[in-house]
């Protein structure tokens, strides 16, 4: 009987990881995820209900978990347990379990996405983790985005820090095709993004007359951010195409905002619901890779009029060169059409750049003649645009000269040094004759 009870023990610890295992992201199913909801109170739960719905919806499997709780871990066994994290937990001062700042960036830098929210009750902790992912929070720790002109009408704000956002971000990759209507309500602290950095994108900008200041104290030196520099939302997307969401606010995914009519300041326009809806529902369909992934298959090269790929190529060889690329749209995949995909002939620097031509069925292709210099060369795509994951794909090959034998056995152009030749001896041996028999 302990052998079947220690088998049935294992059993019931190695099923339910197997089944975290299936679940887990997967090229194929990129959107077939498990997600891991870290908040500060489980009231919020019900609080940003409808955020959490539109989730489940399409498909999530949502985990909720107090931040602080000793149990909470990342992965186990080696493996991953989830395949996102949201963290919904601004004031928390540390994480319990394993999970820390370098458990989370560790997280990021395996594939996976992150949505990172704060408001004006931020922890050094998660603005620690903002600034590892390329943003920085202003450091005045009661300073909150305040807007004088672009405010939402309402009768309790009176410091105008709830704002009326509509810059947004022009891709509709990243947002959705359709348009965004009604502003977004935001009420909370801003960001900094650095220009140099191109990994990080502002999503929903402030206006260029907001300002991060303490609405409860007075305004004795200038603001440290102001204007359009103000990012209020800001995604990243990683060399490796894991995806970040970062929110300087967590009032704005509430069931309160999400219902709330809104109304800009000096505009005539009331709408019955605010843009946080659509906004932060398309914007989470990119995060979690719904739409915006890209993947390539089936590498191709070989010589024209051959189906083999060889195993070297000679100078001046004609070759051919395929690939199919995929775009997921959410339930699944379909041919990717675009006219800016280019392939290098690629050794130190690139000796051949060609676009690729497509046949609107996902497959890329061109044909070149290959350079009149031997060496190792790559084939290489580097494919990146606004919203989309990048591609970066490479493959070897060699190049060598002529054989000895492979050579033309007269060379056209050294037609006149024959001549040359032909012609001094013709020259020596008239000279020879002469001399000789000359008297």
């Amino acid at each position: 009987m302990s052998l079947v009870f220690r088998i049935l023990v294992l059993l019931g610890i190695a099923i339910p990881f197997l089944a975290i295992l299936c679940h887990s992201f997967s090229l194929e199913n990129p959107t077939d995820r498990r997600v891991l909801v870290l908040v500060d109170d489980l009231a919020i739960k019900s609080s940003h209900s409808l955020y959490f719905k539109s989730l489940e919806n399409r498909g999530f499997q949502l985990d909720f978990k107090l931040a602080g709780d000793p149990k909470i871990a990342l992965h186990r066994y080696g493996q991953y347990l989830y395949d996102a994290l949201i963290l919904f937990s601004p004031s928390i001062e540390r994480f319990g379990g394993s999970i820390n700042t370098a458990a989370i960036m560790d997280f990021v830098d395996a594939g996976h996405d992150l949505i990172l929210v704060a408001d004006e009750s931020a922890s050094d902790l998660i603005r620690e983790v903002a600034t590892e992912c390329g943003v920085d929070f202003d450091e005045d720790p009661g300073a909150v985005v305040i807007d004088h002109i672009n405010y939402a009408v309402s009768t309790t704000d009176g410091d105008h820090s709830l704002i009326a956002a509509d810059d947004f971000i022009k891709s509709s990759i990243i947002l959705g095709s359709n348009t965004i209507e009604a502003p977004v309500l935001f009420q909370g602290i801003g960001q900094m993004v650095n220009p140099s950095n191109d990994l990080v994108l502002k999503v929903l900008s402030a206006s260029p007359s907001a300002y991060s200041a303490n609405p409860k104290s007075k305004l004795s030196n200038p603001p440290a951010i102001y204007g359009s520099a103000i990012s209020l939302v800001s995604v990243v997307q990683a060399r490796n195409n894991a995806r970040i969401l970062i929110s300087g606010s967590l009032k704005m995914f509430s069931n309160q905002f999400f219902r709330y009519g809104v109304q800009k300041a000096g505009s005539p326009t009331k709408h019955d619901k605010s843009g946080n809806e659509q906004f932060l529902t398309e914007i989470s369909k990119w995060v979690f890779h719904e739409r915006g992934h890209l993947k390539a298959v089936n590498v191709r090269h070989h010589r024209v009029g051959e189906v083999d790929e060889p195993s070297m190529y000679r100078i001046n060889d004609d070759l051919e060169y395929s690939v199919e690329i995929f775009e997921w749209t959410g339930a699944n995949w379909e041919p990717y059409v675009a006219d800016d995909v280019q392939v290098q002939f690629y050794m130190m620097s690139p000796y051949v750049l060609k676009n690729l031509s497509t046949d609107l069925k996902g497959v890329y292709h061109t044909s070149f003649k290959v350079p009149d210099v031997y060496g190792v060369f790559q084939f290489k795509i580097e494919y990146q645009r606004l919203g989309y994951s990048s591609l970066s794909l490479s493959k070897q090959i060699p190049v060598r000269p002529f054989r000895h034998n492979e050579y033309e056995r007269f060379i056209t152009a050294a037609f006149p040094y024959y001549g040359a030749s032909f012609s001094m001896m013709a020259g020596f041996l008239l000279f020879t004759i002469f001399y000789l028999y000359n008297k």
